[in-house]
């Protein structure tokens, strides 16, 4: 049997929902946005030969950010097949149909967080990071006397903008990240407007001189016992006093919520004021890469500045035949092009080698250890190592 894959018609969403439900174990009522269109995201369905919904996926349009450029991605969820049809390749088929659409979009790159790795490693996508999220002992911060120079305050729905904008500063130069701008995050941003609330329950803010330089999104939770957890969201700063005094704010919990739990992005303003020594870790969830088109991936994204060379390879993509042949990448004065060439390559890379080079994740010799490029006896694979000079790739949101 093979399904017809096509997008889902408004009528068919509620049958959609109910296939993840049970896939998933969700509540069995859904909320209002998961049965309504949206704008932002397509949602396809694989129908067996009686016209049966059998298996869901939805291409949710990201932008990421790659070393101050933004990428158009696509962020590859919900996949759900139904019992009796798993293992008859629907999943395939579904994940095939998304990466064509994804293309057709103007899509760049990819990434999802996995159940299971093996159909998705089948189909291209590959390991290349994780979303940590940690438990801290609140009263292990550090509360330093407060800063003269700088106001905290809570926050509401009109300093929704300040916040995605100091997000942006603080993401916009790693690998990866969500911008968290789009018709998406507008449709859902507007609704909450609309309704006069904030996405979570509160929002503490640090200005200097009435501009934003850090900020908290949290949850409560429930309780102020022992086992009482504030969920943080984002803890970000873009100077080192804005961090001290988050910190210290959060560290006032103490009292009512003995544990932070928050995702930790390592390498900025607030980690580096925490005490890492007393995390620990509360879960973590893996995603994974996959090109949707290697040219667009390699000349819209940012490289580094001081990173010059060419190298030629042969990429073969059997869901993606566009990315099939032998490749050019030359990197120079932060940018990149990708040509075809007729020379023959020594270096063959598969679509996941691709995709762990691409984050940084491991070097040539690293995937060449793990059969993902192949080159003859005696070759050096680091030449390829060009194209892992921009990472390591992070996310920041689970979707």
């Amino acid at each position: 049997m093979r399904p017809t894959v096509r997008e889902l018609t408004a009528d068919e969403l509620t049958d959609a929902w109910q296939l993840g439900r049970l896939a998933f174990g969700s509540d069995p009522q859904p909320p209002p946005h998961a049965t309504a269109p949206a704008p932002g995201m397509t949602r396809y369905g694989a129908f067996d030969d009686t016209d049966r919904l059998i298996g869901k996926a939805v291409d949710l349009h990201h932008d990421q950010w790659w070393n101050g450029r933004r990428v158009p991605a696509c962020g590859v969820g919900g996949v759900a097949v139904a019992p009796e049809a798993r293992g008859r390749g629907v999943a395939r088929a579904m994940l095939t149909a998304v990466l064509r659409g994804a293309h057709e979009r103007g899509a760049a790159v990819s990434a999802l967080y996995p159940t299971v790795t093996a159909p998705y490693r089948s189909c291209g996508w590959e390991i290349s990071g994780a979303l940590r999220v940690v438990d801290l002992p609140t009263a292990a911060l550090t509360r330093n006397p407060p800063a003269p120079h700088l106001s905290v305050r809570a926050g509401d729905p009109a300093d929704l903008p300040a916040v995605t904008a100091l997000y942006a500063h603080v993401a916009q130069h790693r690998n990866g990240m969500l911008t968290r701008q789009g018709a998406l995050f507008d449709h859902f941003r507007n609704r909450l407007a609309a309704d006069g609330a904030l996405p979570f329950d509160g929002l503490t803010l640090i200005e200097q001189d009435g501009q934003l330089v850090g900020y908290a999104s949290f949850d409560r939770g429930r309780g102020y016992g022992t086992d009482a957890v504030l969920t943080i969201h984002d803890a970000l700063a873009i100077t080192p006093d804005a961090a001290r005094e988050l910190v210290g704010v959060l560290s006032s919990w103490a009292s009512v919520t003995p544990t932070l739990r928050l995702r930790l992005l390592h390498g900025d303003a607030v980690t580096a004021h925490l005490p890492l020594e007393a995390t620990r870790d509360h879960h973590r969830d893996i995603w994974m890469h996959r090109p949707v088109d290697i040219t667009r991936g390699v000349t819209t994204r940012g490289w580094p500045t001081h990173v010059h060379g060419t190298v030629d390879f042969t990429l073969h993509d059997e869901l993606a035949e566009w990315n099939t042949g032998t490749w050019r990448l030359e990197v120079a004065d932060g940018g990149a092009q990708l040509a075809r060439v007729t020379t023959e390559a020594e270096l063959h890379l598969t679509v996941r080698g691709f995709a762990l080079l691409y984050t940084g994740a491991a070097t040539a010799r690293s995937v060449a250890d793990a059969g993902l490029l192949h080159c003859p006896p005696g070759q050096d694979p680091q030449p390829l190592d060009l194209l892992a000079a921009g990472g390591p790739a992070q996310l920041h949101d689970y979707f």
